[in-house]
């Protein structure tokens, strides 16, 4: 039985630092319990202390790291159902699939491809995060020539999908500083697999004809020693894949089954043969379950509406989406070019940018810190009044970018201009539009 809250407490260091993100020991204790934090958020727990209390830190759905540099991941970690009882904590990996039958020419232009799928949006770099590369021609040295052009030409995480264990740890002689995820063990070649991951340090994916035998698999391997393990349950439908996982997310989460507590890894490639149904597909297991999706192609008229829909369900559903309070420079401003103020919810920002970008006249944009709030909610609650914008303002160091003391506000804060023109002395305090698309029209007109 696991240890409760109060047992839990007795090992802690009880130093009440906050350094874990709580204000109390006693409250960590409590979030370790109810399997809502790990042990590793605090910096001063003893080695001895982990051992002990490894089992009760562990969230019901074990985290697996995976790749390393700035394309690398984390997924599972997960502690509830629904996004509305908590937040999810690790938001699904996007993996393109890439086989070693396409031509060296083709395959280049994937991989050229997937660097350059990265979109900015509210204050967010959005990019896919994996390559899946597969063993189909049946020879070992188009293999790892196909994994040797991977990890020359792209930094993005790796799946090494062989069934050959020889040729997979030649391949992991090329690229396993890269920590890439292994794919699969099953029950015939479980020993094996298991020897590789180990040797090599690599997460593991167990792969299994049905739940009960994925189970009966992940067992044997912790028993082996792996403990970095993602679960494919070889669905053949969509049907199946969404049943599955929602399955394998209840026995964790509501039985705290520990051998089914792990993410999951699909493929709606498999699935279908039509494009616009994989992506579909894979845009309801981003929502149910999935901890990695593996897709055929990418295409930016599916892929970035796929990675808006997983930023927007892996935020905090309690906390507004903000943007990083500052000076945003849009269309290559200079020292005549008219300032723009507005809040930090993202979703304003956005919208407020989009339209500076689409005027094509050179501008500032400052971003006032409204924790999240938008322009009249901030304001109702006083964090979006003359006397903090004023500060903001004159800290911003806006002044020293600009020849002219103008400073545009939204028109929903029009109340503000009044008090903000005794708060900043020597500036014109003028009021924009209400409406976001009249801003292009706006600031067309304006003269330094």
């Amino acid at each position: 039985m696991s240890p409760t809250g109060i047992e839990i407490y007795k090992f802690l260091p009880r130093t009440n630092c906050g350094e874990c993100g709580v204000p109390t020991c006693l409250a960590f204790a409590m979030s370790l319990a109810g399997g809502r934090a790990e042990l590793s958020s605090c910096p001063y727990v003893s080695e001895e202390t982990k051992l002990k209390l490894e089992e009760a830190s562990a969230p019901p759905v074990r985290t697996v790291s995976i790749g390393t540099g700035i394309y690398s991941f984390k997924i599972g970690g997960e502690t509830v159902m629904h996004r509305h009882e908590k937040r999810f904590e690790h938001q699904s990996g996007i993996a393109l699939l890439l086989s070693d039958n396409l031509t060296e020419t083709e395959q280049n232009a994937k991989l050229t491809a997937f660097n350059s799928f990265q979109y900015k949006r509210v204050g967010a770099i959005l990019k896919p995060d994996m390559l899946a590369l597969r063993a189909d021609s049946g020879s070992s040295e188009k293999y790892l020539k196909l994994v040797k052009l991977a990890a020359e030409k792209c930094q993005a995480s790796l799946m090494l999908i062989c069934a050959n264990t020889t040729v997979l740890d030649e391949s992991l002689k090329i690229c396993a500083e890269r920590k890439p995820l292994l794919y699969a063990a099953t029950a015939e070649n479980s020993n094996e697999m298991a020897e590789l991951a180990k040797k090599y340090n690599c997460p593991l994916v167990a792969k299994a004809k049905n739940l009960t035998d994925l189970a009966e698999l992940t067992i044997k391997l912790q028993s082996l020693g792996i403990k970095d393990i993602v679960l494919d349950s070889s669905p053949a439908s969509f049907k199946q894949t969404l049943a599955d996982n929602i399955a394998i997310r209840r026995a964790a989460i509501l039985k705290k089954f520990r051998p089914l507590g792990f993410p999951v890894i699909n493929f709606p490639c498999l699935i279908t043969s039509d494009h616009m149904k994989e992506s579909l597909f894979a845009s309801i297991l981003t929502a149910k379950y999935a901890g990695i999706l593996v897709l055929s192609d990418f295409r930016g008229e599916t892929l970035f509406p796929l990675l808006v829909a997983r930023m927007n369900l892996y935020t905090d559903p309690q906390r507004p989406l903000a943007t990083t309070e500052g000076i945003y420079e849009i269309n290559n401003p200079d020292a005549n070019s008219p300032v723009m103020l507005t809040c930090n919810f993202s979703l304003t920002y956005f919208i407020v940018s989009g339209e500076m970008e689409t005027s094509r006249v050179p501008c500032y944009l400052l971003i006032k810190d409204t924790e999240g709030l938008s322009v009249m909610t901030a304001w109702a609650a006083g964090k979006f009044g003359a006397d903090t914008i004023g500060k903001f303002v004159k800290n911003s160091g806006i002044a020293g970018k600009v020849n002219h003391r103008k400073l545009i506000i939204p028109g929903y804060a029009s109340m503000e201009s009044g008090g903000l023109e005794e708060e900043l002395s020597g500036w014109e305090i003028m009021v924009g539009p209400r409406e976001a698309a009249h801003i292009p029209a706006y600031l067309k007109q304006f003269k330094p």
